[in-house]
C-alpha cells in the first residue's frame, strides 16, 4: 500500500492550516517544523507610515500589535500573498491588499495603488529577509523603512516521531516552503534518515530555489509548485492516490 505520511516542515503560523489541508486531501500529516521563530516587538513612529508591507505571516502579530497601540488598524497593508493578507485581516487590519505572488508582484501592486508621494512605507520582515524587496521599492521611487520583527532559526534536532516514520517507510512526501528552512531541516536530519527519505519519498516544494537545495543533497523526486504560495504547494501535492 502507498504510504500516506506527509511531513510538513512549515512552522506556525501556517503549520496547523497546512496540516489540516493535508488531512483533508486524504494524507496523514506529520508535523516537523524546520524553524524556531523568535518574535520581536515593534513600535510605530509618531508620524505613521503611509502603509505597512508584509512578506510573511510571521510578521503579522508584531505589526498588528504596534498598530493597535497606535490606534492605526486602518493603515493600508500590502501583503505578498493571499494567506498573509487573510491573516492580517483576521488580526484586525481593515485595509489589506494582496499581491498574490512574490516580491516583484508586491512592488507592482504598490505602484498601482500607493503613489510614492503618499509617504514612507514600513516593511516588516524577518532577520536577513526583505532586503531585496526594500531595494526594489526604493528603485521604484518609494521611501522604505525596514524593521526586523522576527528571527527564524533552524531547528537543531528532528523530532523522534518524524525519524520513526521515516525508518518505518511511512513517509510518501515532504513539503518544503523555503530554501532556508529546507537546508536547515535536512542539516538536522540524521544521515541514515536522509538516505532513507531520498530513496522512499518525493518532495513538494514552493519554488525552484528550494528544489536546488534538495538536488544538491542528492534528492531526485521533486515537484515544484506552479507559483510561490502555500495553496500551490497543496495543489502540487494533490489527493492521496486511491
Amino acid at each position: 500500500m502507498h504510504p500516506r505520511g506527509v511531513i510538513v516542515t512549515r512552522p506556525e503560523p501556517g503549520l496547523s492550516e497546512t496540516m489540516a489541508a493535508v488531512a483533508d486531501a486524504g494524507w496523514l500529516p506529520l508535523a516537523s517544523p524546520a524553524l524556531v521563530v523568535q518574535r520581536h516587538t515593534l513600535r510605530l513612529p509618531q508620524k505613521l507610515p503611509a502603509a505597512i508591507l508584509l512578506t510573511s505571516g510571521q510578521a503579522v502579530s508584531a505589526a498588528v500589535a504596534a498598530a493597535q497601540q497606535a490606534k492605526a488598524l486602518d493603515i493600508p497593508v500590502y501583503a505578498v500573498g493571499d494567506r498573509t493578507a487573510q491573516r492580517a485581516r483576521n488580526a484586525g487590519f481593515t485595509h489589506v491588499k494582496s499581491a498574490d505572488g512574490d516580491a516583484r508582484a508586491l512592488v507592482a501592486l504598490l505602484q498601482t495603488h500607493q503613489p510614492p508621494e503618499c509617504g514612507s512605507l514600513l516593511l516588516c520582515s524577518g532577520a536577513g529577509q526583505g532586503i531585496e524587496l526594500a531595494a526594489w521599492c526604493r528603485q521604484a521611487g518609494f521611501k522604505v523603512v525596514r524593521r526586523v520583527v522576527y528571527a527564524a532559526k533552524p531547528i537543531q534536532h528532528i523530532n523522534p516521531q518524524t525519524c520513526t516514520a521515516i525508518q518505518a517507510a511511512k513517509v510518501a512526501v515532504v513539503l518544503f516552503f523555503s530554501a532556508e528552512s529546507a537546508a536547515g531541516w535536512l542539516a538536522a536530519l540524521p544521515e541514515a534518515e536522509q538516505k532513507l527519505l531520498a530513496g522512499q519519498a518525493s518532495a513538494v516544494v514552493i519554488s525552484g530555489r528550494v528544489a536546488g537545495v534538495l538536488r544538491a543533497t542528492g534528492w531526485q523526486n521533486i515537484r515544484v509548485a506552479d507559483h510561490v504560495s502555500a495553496a500551490a504547494v497543496m495543489d502540487a501535492l494533490g489527493t492521496y492516490p486511491a
